[in-house]
């Protein structure tokens, strides 16, 4: 089994979610998954004052696929959705 890097675009709920706190909420999610690493967090400007986080993740490629981190990821405070951006197999 491969490995892949797979960029996850995070919608805030709105423009007034601290952004900041909300990197260091994902962050922490992914103490708990030890398979998938993750690499970096950049901010993307949307409009009208909203900027999406892309986030760059590295997990083993199989089943699933990024099912089980959207959702987790869905579920933190301040998150509106979650999709993925792009998968490449490394």
């Amino acid at each position: 089994m491969g490995q892949v890097a797979v960029t996850l675009k995070v919608m805030p709920s709105s423009p007034d979610v601290d952004l900041a706190v909300l990197k260091e909420r994902i962050e922490n999610l992914f103490e708990e998954y030890h398979e998938v690493k993750l690499q970096q967090i950049t901010e993307k400007p949307i409009g009208f004052g909203l900027i999406a986080l892309n986030v760059l993740i590295v997990m083993p490629d199989g089943a699933g696929g990024t099912d089980r981190i959207e959702e987790a990821m869905r579920g933190i405070d301040g998150v509106a959705s979650v999709e993925s951006e792009d998968v490449t197999l490394i």
